[in-house]
């Protein structure tokens, strides 16, 4: 699969994206200036969530065939369900190939999670046991998947609120090892890093100064609610200082990342997200390591 021939992303020049959401489809095609000549948002790409266009018609591929001949795409999925019991569901292998073929896009993500099981789609994203036998059977549906989409795909850590008595491994050390097992990649989520590490108690900088630099291929980065001693992933605030703080450290490990905002709810006008996508580049800028900013771009 070939992507997007306009994906503005290189070692020091990794682009900066959001997410797409129906409220900013129109804005997307209009441009931020009214007149006859549309100029474009300054967004490197955008992210879709793959179960929104794996449909047979109607409005969704009508805007996501008319975006994507502007912005280039990448896909998000929340049902991949890739740490199940159950089979992999092969319908939606099926879907999910055909939109791939359909917007191209240079990456396929999914989670570190389970959604469902006996056929049942519980529609969250489900933690899972940290332990070197999740770790095999992970990496074991993970290969079968690429396999069949002819491209590596991404696992995203995920926000949690408890964990597994019998865990043997902690988190940073469960995905590193899924990755390497299963030679994917990783969507790094520095929020739900830092919503992890308020809940569990472990230090965030911890957590990405482990995880092996050949890996991280997407960052994620988006805001929380703070509900009593919980801190909630919500994706319905701004990215906040203590994310920011913790992007900055990000960089500085992992270099020039291609790096992109969620907003789920809430959701405000797109001028206000691609302003607080500004601050994602600046921050990237003032912390790369001199050596990644020396390489052109």
């Amino acid at each position: 699969m070939t992507p997007h021939p306009n994906f503005k992303s290189s070692h020091a020049n990794p682009g900066f994206g959001l997410g797409l959401r129906t409220e900013h489809y129109e804005a997307l095609l209009n441009g931020p200036n009214a007149g006859d000549d549309v100029i474009e948002w300054p967004i490197d790409w955008l992210e879709i969530l793959s179960e929104n266009y794996m449909v047979g018609g109607g409005k969704p591929l009508h805007y996501l065939d008319r975006i994507a001949e502007r912005y280039p795409l990448v896909m998000h999925g929340v049902s991949l369900s890739i740490g199940s019991s159950d089979p992999l569901d092969r319908a939606y292998l099926i879907q999910l190939k055909a939109l791939a073929e359909r917007v191209r896009p240079k990456f396929i993500s999914d989670h570190f999670c389970w959604t469902g099981i006996a056929g049942r789609n519980l529609h969250d994203l489900l933690p899972l046991p940290q332990t070197e036998e999740a770790v095999q059977h992970i990496a074991r549906r993970v290969r079968e998947v690429q396999d069949f989409l002819g491209q590596q795909i991404l696992l995203e850590n995920v926000s949690s609120y408890l964990r597994f008595q019998h865990s043997t491994l902690s988190e940073w050390e469960f995905i590193s090892a899924v990755a390497k097992e299963a030679d994917c990649g990783l969507l790094l989520d520095i929020n739900n890093i830092y919503v992890n590490s308020c809940n569990h108690g472990f230090d965030p900088e911890v957590f990405i100064d482990a995880i092996p630099r050949s890996r991280v291929q997407q960052i994620h980065l988006a805001g929380h609610s703070h509900n009593g001693q919980l801190v909630i992933d919500t994706h319905d605030h701004p990215v906040p200082d203590p994310v920011w703080a913790l992007y900055a450290h990000a960089v500085r490990r992992f270099g020039a990342i291609p790096t992109m905002i969620e907003r789920d709810d809430h959701i405000p006008p797109l001028a206000e997200l691609v302003a607080e996508l500004d601050i994602a580049r600046k921050i990237s800028a003032a912390n790369l390591p001199r050596m990644a900013q020396m390489v052109p771009a």
